[in-house]
């Protein structure tokens, strides 16, 4: 019987919720732990109608248009259906009512309380009420017998008891339960269920089996039972024509069996392993809706083509027993057909009816996979067994013995494999808006965020958008008309972006609302191709991003612009954005058994495009599923999980990303969850809304946000070490987004900056100290290497004291190899500014040459008067009288000099340019006197003397002429570094005298030309 799983859907909060189809089957009607009542017409249903029966809903039943609840409020309540009309009180009890059901007339109500009582009452007469009383504990569940005479009842007493209605007097017990003292206690809620029609058997759940017993003699007349089914069953259910009936466990595990061959039709299991609490058929029997102690909604679609095929009138086993020995003489052991499909089980072929000649073709067996596998394969050898070509021996379903009934499984020939269970995909998470509610809620949030909030409304009265600013200096408080349907948002402080999915009529649509233009025109609306909806967007400095269903995502401006496109590998989760930082997560594959697969790709815009993350798997935890996405206010990349659980990228770490916090810790009871909405670097804190019994706030009133602390999940907290370590540690992930900005070209916070720095300083001095407390020397060495080498001294006068001076001395060492690293980042930082700020004075100097000859071309008619005026001022310099121009022309004595002419002025004057540079350079350069005054070692305070060992004077020895030869070549470097600066100074002199020189001669000149 194989069927489709459809994906569980949200329900309910977090607790026991309940299912039922409606006569028709037209609706699925669910109750939960929020004490809402809720009317699907499909799974898919985005916007279930609901009614509030109480603050929790235990139970319903429905029938004939009458829907009763059992609510927390100790009463049995009916309402009409569908429209939810409330049609007064069945009946109340001193607690809450924990199970309710209609007669198959649907004319009496029973309802079973944690009083100990069950309750028969009339539903058009509530006044007309039987009481049974007998149980010693709270009722778990109760069913009526079809034809109405009899009811059964389990209490948590461990008895199950069958009533004579009309005398209220006890049939039978049976003690099958382990008992408990509460409903909520229960290891199982014993959901018990008569047959319909015939009313024949009373399915009773015990442990892992289903017991039936036969109506009337109340005899045990057989037992359902699956080896995979190792956990207890809670709920069972029979089909509408009474041949199938459905177990579901405390596991999570649906089994599907036929009645009349107690065969196993199907097997199926939750996508999460949680514990499944109510299983309802639909009316058809096509379907099975169920649900689980989370909230919510599954559904196993497909039954209908199985039931044909298992109906279908048997044949004569005598003509089976034939077939089979004529075909397989050498086998003797009749296996099941477990591992085989439905469709091909040779053992339910068996039993259909098929013929001898339908098992001459192997063609049909196949695995549980569903894959054709080659029988050749197998049987390499006569010794080998084809278990799929085994049947299943008539005579194990004898009708006279009970025991005989009971469906096991033989044991395999050791020649066969084990049975591979293969791992149950997972659907693929929904794209979703970070920051945002459900759609399908008619009062959302369609953002928060750090900038402001986006509320929608969505119902009769109203259809628009309330765009809200946290800071009012942003911009005003803005009213939108939702006349397009969008159904995504973004907000930051220069625009509002929208999108909208593409209808029958209209394409999908991405709207702006620029209001920080200039102009007067500040929006822009741009329609997507066809056959191409949004599915995600998000807003950064200057651009917007918006990822579609063709795998693509489209940047543009915010002006409206029209960008780069590129495709992702997979559909998008979500997006997020920051400054020139765009964050994305889509499925990189199909994951199982409750995992989603997915990947993670975080792009740096801007002038040059750089892809930091590339593709790598986003963790998160086990069997969960992503529940926000964004950035720090800081511009570092976080998301949450399902479990609560926050994570950060961790740049200093190879960009891996670290937990800083669990919500859930926080969390009062288990249907509490925080809703996240920021995360703040400095100060550290976590900005989210408490949800009391829901995963989502309400928009009115509206909501309050707290403040959680971060905690990085090291070992042993508790203890003043392990506080100290994850203190430490969670200082400088926090902290890392210092050097991120500076590198990025923004301005940092010095002084946070410096602040943040001591900080780690004072918690490592704390660690040492303690360390050194408890002896453990080593240890305070490994927290040395992270100390600056002021504090590394400190540690050293500490150590002292102390009287480590072992610890000391070797603390020593790591102070001067740290003084040593120091002076050498130094000298490479002066080396690497020299060398770029002779380049940018080569620059200058280039860029002085071609504005020097773009003159002297335009210049070119007074070019031969140029060369008498060179030849006079050569001339003059050597002491010589310049010969007079041929032409008898006026010489020019604001001409600037040609640059093409090669002369030994030019020359000097070029490198007198440079030489200004550096030595301007030089002396404004801040590490120059550090590193002059690094010459000298470091001094540090003599420790007490103490007895040297041979190996410690010759250590000691050796690092006394290191130093020795170190400061002789500080010294001559020093000496070098001199003389430079004399030539350099001799040639800015002699480049002064020259241009003294000239200028005088030229004043001369102007003199005598007047």
């Amino acid at each position: 019987m194989p069927c489709e799983r459809k994906p569980m859907r949200y329900g309910h909060s977090e607790g026991h919720t309940e299912v039922c189809f409606d006569d028709s089957g037209n609706f699925i009607v669910t109750c939960g732990n929020d004490g809402d009542v809720r009317i699907w017409e499909t799974l898919d249903d985005e916007d279930p109608r609901f009614i509030t029966v109480g603050e929790k809903a235990y139970s319903l039943t429905l029938k004939k248009g009458k829907l009763v609840t059992a609510s927390s409020n100790n009463t049995v309540q009916i309402h009409t259906f569908p429209g939810g009309e409330p049609d007064g009180i069945l009946t109340r009890f001193t607690t809450h009512a924990t199970h309710v059901t209609f007669n198959s007339s649907g004319s009496k109500v029973a309802a079973g309380s944690s009083d100990f009582l069950v309750k028969v009452v009339e539903v058009s007469d509530s006044s007309q009420q039987k009481t049974l009383r007998g149980h010693e504990g709270p009722v778990l569940s109760v069913t009526f017998d079809p034809n109405g005479d009899f009811l059964a009842s389990a209490s948590c007493d461990g008895s199950v008891i069958v009533w004579n209605i009309e005398e209220q007097a006890q049939m039978i017990r049976w003690p099958l339960l382990q008992k408990t003292n509460d409903f909520s206690n229960a290891k199982s809620l014993c959901r018990l269920a008569w047959q319909p029609r015939t009313a024949k058997l009373l399915a009773v759940p015990v442990f892992t089996k289903v017991y039936l017993y036969e109506r009337g003699s109340w005899d045990h007349v057989s037992t359902l039972s699956d080896d995979l089914m190792t956990e207890p069953i809670n709920v069972a259910a029979w089909s509408p024509c009474g041949n199938f009936l459905a177990a579901a466990t405390v596991g999570g595990f649906i089994t599907v069996w036929d009645i009349e061959s107690k065969l196993c039709l199907e097997r199926q299991k939750h996508e999460k392993g949680f514990t499944v609490c109510s299983l309802a058929w639909h009316p058809s029997g096509t379907q099975i809706a169920y649900t689980d102690i989370e909230g919510c909604l599954g559904l196993l679609d497909g039954f209908s083509a199985s039931i044909s095929k298992i109906t279908m009138p048997k044949v004569n086993a005598e003509k089976a027993e034939r077939c089979y020995e004529d075909l397989f003489e050498d086998v003797d052991d009749p296996v099941t057909d477990e591992g085989w499909d439905d469709d091909n089980s040779p053992t339910k072929k068996a039993i259909s009816g098929v013929n001898e000649n339908e098992y001459e073709d192997d063609s049909f067996v196949k695995p549980a996979n569903g894959w054709a596998k080659n029988r050749g394969a197998i049987l390499d050898d006569e010794n080998s067994l084809d278990s799929g070509s085994q049947m299943l021996d008539q005579h194990n379903f004898g009708d006279n013995d009970p025991d005989s009934a009971v469906v096991t499984t033989s044991p395999l020939p050791a020649t066969l494999r084990p049975v591979y269970e293969v791992p149950q995909k997972t659907a693929p998470q929904k794209a979703f808006q970070p920051g945002s509610t459900p759609i399908h809620l008619t009062h959302r949030f369609m953002m928060w965020n750090s900038v402001g909030t986006v509320r929608g409304y969505s119902d009769e009265q109203d259809n628009a958008i309330d765009v809200e600013f946290h800071d009012s200096a942003v911009h005003h408080t803005m009213h939108l008309t939702n006349l397009l349907g969008h159904t995504m948002t973004d907000v930051s402080v220069e625009a509002v972006v929208l999108a909208c999915p593409s209808t029958d009529e209209l394409a999908s649509k991405i709207h702006c609302l620029h209001f920080s233009s200039w102009d007067t025109n500040k929006e822009w609306m741009i329609d997507l191709p066809n056959g191409e909806d949004a599915r995600a967007l998000c807003l950064g400095r200057g651009w917007a991003a918006l990822a579609t269903s063709t795998l693509m995502v489209r940047l543009f401006t915010i002006g409206g612009v029209q960008k780069e496109i590129f495709s992702l590998p997979g559909a998008v989760v979500c997006m997020a954005g920051h400054g020139e930082q765009l964050l994305i997560v889509y499925h990189r594959g199909k994951g199982f058994d409750g995992e989603q697969a997915l990947g993670v790709q975080l792009l740096q815009l801007g002038r040059k495009w750089r892809q930091i993350i590339s593709g790598e798997p986003l963790p998160i935890s086990y069997k969960s599923y992503l529940c926000w996405l964004g950035f720090t206010d800081e511009g570092t990349p976080c998301y949450v999980d399902s479990e609560g659980v926050v994570r950060m990228l961790n740049r200093s770490l190879g960009f891996t990303w670290t937990p800083i916090c669990n919500t859930r810790e926080a969390c009062k009871s288990k249907s509490d969850h925080y809703w996240v909405v920021g995360v703040h670097e400095n100060p550290q804190q976590l900005r989210c809304i408490p949800c009391k019994g829901s995963r989502y706030p309400p928009t009115l009133p509206r909501p309050a946000v707290a403040i959680l602390p971060f905690k990085l999940p090291f070992c042993q907290t508790t203890t003043e070490k392990g506080h100290l370590e994850e203190q430490f540690w969670r200082s400088v992930l926090f902290h890392n987004h210092y050097s991120f900005l500076s590198s990025c070209g923004y301005e940092i916070d010095e002084v946070g900056q410096s602040q943040s720095e001591k900080e780690h300083q004072e918690v490592l001095m704390k660690m040492f100290a303690l360390s050194c407390k408890m002896e453990r020397e080593f240890r305070c060495v490994e927290l040395a290497e992270l100390m600056t080498q002021n504090v590394v001294s400190l540690a050293i006068q500490y150590a002292s004291r102390s009287r480590h001076m072992a610890l000391a001395q070797r603390l020593s060492e790591i102070a001067l190899e740290k003084a040593s690293q120091i002076y050498s980042e130094q000298e490479e930082e002066t080396e690497h500014s020299d060398i770029r700020r002779t380049l940018s004075g080569y620059d200058q100097i280039e860029h002085k040459e071609n504005y020097h000859h773009r003159q002297t071309l335009e210049d070119k008619p007074d070019q031969e008067f140029e060369k008498d005026e060179d030849q006079e001022e050569m001339a003059s310099q050597d002491g010589l009288e310049a010969p007079k121009s041929s032409k008898g022309g006026r010489s020019n004595p604001f001409k600037v000099l040609s640059l093409g002419k090669s002369s030994p002025v030019s020359c000097q004057l070029r490198m007198g340019n440079i030489l200004d540079k550096m030595t301007s350079s030089r002396k404004s350069a801040p590490l120059s006197a550090s590193v002059r005054k690094s010459n000298k070692s470091p001094i540090f305070k003599p420790l007490p003397t103490q007895a040297k060992t041979k190996a410690q004077s010759t250590l000691l020895q050796m690092t006394d002429k290191k130093a020795v030869i170190k400061k002789a070549r500080e010294n001559n470097e020093a000496r070098d570094d001199q003389s430079k600066q004399a030539d350099l100074s001799s040639a800015l002199s002699q480049t002064e005298k020259s241009e003294t020189k000239r200028y005088g001669l030229s004043k001369q000149k102007v003199q005598l030309v007047m």
